[in-house]
């Protein structure tokens, strides 16, 4: 952790961590369990061979002995004694998690920001080059792919593993009619979340396009940050009451009912948003008093216009070959209209998880960046 600085005391033992004009002293239990020996951790997997949960809550730092630059020896009055790493302890206080921060973006995003030859995804570098564009950004669009049928299944492997659903493996989007699900249709789409309905929602979606003959049918994106930036300046309480308001998502046809309640604003743990659940076709107002109410249609109404404001739309027509890999909570889909008599628009799409690009990026950023100096 940048600028993190440790002072150990010997009477009565403790280790205070400085950061700025920030002091603070490790607890006791904090220290005993991040012990790294053979026989509390196992080397390979990083495993803890020993149950923390376990540990007295009165424990207590008996000893400390300097042993080296950037190293100490601790003992417990559990008896336990070993040498730990400062720089791995200054490591487990930093909040950040080793991923790039992201970057918000309206309609003025060139697609070239985000995009990546699909020919060369056999190269680490450019594997990596798009995990971090899709990390930063929400989006990759992958250029120059084959158009057979499920070359997506091979391109999703390269960044994590598919999620099957009741739509499949991946999914055929065309005009079809009598199907389960309007993008099944020709119909216009507006900004929305896949899925909103299950759990856990579907963290990433890829879309591959395999023919595009109409003029119609334009693929459009919107940056759900960007989005609740603008609204945030316009009503900070409309906003919260969006990321606080458990409302219902549904999907029904003959063999699945799909329900699941959510808020519309999506936050983390420590309060920071990560994107919406937002599909007006799928989600019904809950039932709040009538101010309540009037405040939250406000706010929402206000959100749909923003998600079709041109300022934060991007609208381009997804061509043959081209196949774009999206955040499915932050990045918000669509699509125009087209005519399925004027030409054939097929696409297909699948599913993967979150959690797979980003360790993605940490083991390749591990493989491929040199360690900062000094460490």
């Amino acid at each position: 952790m940048p600028g993190v600085r440790f002072k150990l005391e010997a009477a009565p033992p403790r280790i205070l961590a400085q950061n700025g004009e920030t002091l603070t002293e490790l607890p006791a239990l904090w220290l005993r369990e991040r012990c790294r020996d053979p026989l509390s951790l196992d080397p390979q997997t990083e495993q803890r061979l020993f149950d923390p949960h376990r540990l007295p809550d009165d424990l207590a730092l008996v000893g400390i002995e300097e042993c080296g630059e950037n190293r100490a020896r601790l003992a417990f009055s559990d008896g336990y004694a070993g040498e730990y790493e400062l720089s791995r302890l200054a490591d487990e206080l930093e909040w950040e998690d080793g991923l790039p921060r992201e970057i918000p973006w309206r309609a003025d995003l060139t697609l070239d920001t985000v995009g990546v030859d699909g020919r060369a995804l056999d190269s680490d570098e450019i594997r990596l080059r798009a995990v971090e564009v899709f990390l930063t950004h929400g989006l990759v669009i992958i250029r120059n792919l084959a158009t057979d049928p499920e070359c997506i299944l091979e391109v999703a492997r390269r960044f994590g593993y598919v999620r099957e659903t009741n739509f499949g493996r991946l999914f055929e989007v065309y005009s079809r009619p009598g199907s389960n699900d309007l993008a099944y249709r020709p119909v216009p789409l507006g900004a929305h979340t896949d899925n909103p309905y299950r759990e856990p929602v579907p963290g990433i979606q890829l879309l591959h396009c395999l023919v595009n003959d109409t003029r119609g049918g334009w693929s459009t994106l919107v940056d759900s940050l960007s989005v609740a930036q603008a609204l945030q300046e316009e009503d900070p309480e409309g906003l919260q009451l969006l990321a606080t308001t458990p409302v219902r998502f549904r999907f029904i046809d003959a063999n699945e009912e799909l329900v699941e309640h959510r808020p519309i604003v999506q936050r983390d743990v420590s309060g920071r948003m990560t994107g919406v659940h937002y599909s007006p076709r799928l989600d019904y107002l809950p039932l709040l008093d009538a101010g309540t109410t009037r405040r939250f249609q406000r706010a929402r109404r206000r959100l749909s216009e923003l998600f079709a404001d041109p300022r934060f739309e991007l609208r381009f027509p997804l061509r043959a070959g081209e196949l774009m890999m999206f955040n499915n909570s932050r990045v918000l889909h669509g699509r125009t209209a087209y005519d399925p008599n004027e030409g054939h628009r097929h696409l297909q799409g699948c599913y993967i998880d979150l959690d797979a690009p980003k360790s993605l990026y940490r083991t390749l950023s591990r493989r491929l960046k040199p360690a900062p100096s000094g460490r």
